[in-house]
């Protein structure tokens, strides 16, 4: 799985509910809904993506990205 950020188009964040659910229904695991700032987190199997553009509303899919700090105690600091 990879998570994504999903941002819903100006004309559809009144209605960002209905486009979770049509993100859900491609298979999305949706994690969050931020109405306020019209984006929707969650999950989706590696390869998906184009599925999830293709819901109406849908403006953009981004990849989170990952990165790891080093421990305190370690010498890179």
């Amino acid at each position: 799985m990879v998570k994504v950020t999903v941002t819903v188009d100006d004309q559809h964040v009144a209605a960002i509910a209905d486009v979770a659910e049509a993100l859900r229904a491609t298979g999305m695991q949706v994690e969050q809904v931020l109405g306020d700032v019209g984006m929707v987190l969650g999950s989706i199997d590696d390869g998906a993506e184009q599925s999830v553009r293709a819901v109406d509303g849908v403006q953009s899919v981004d990849r989170s990205l990952n990165f790891q700090l080093p421990p305190p105690d370690s010498p890179t600091q």
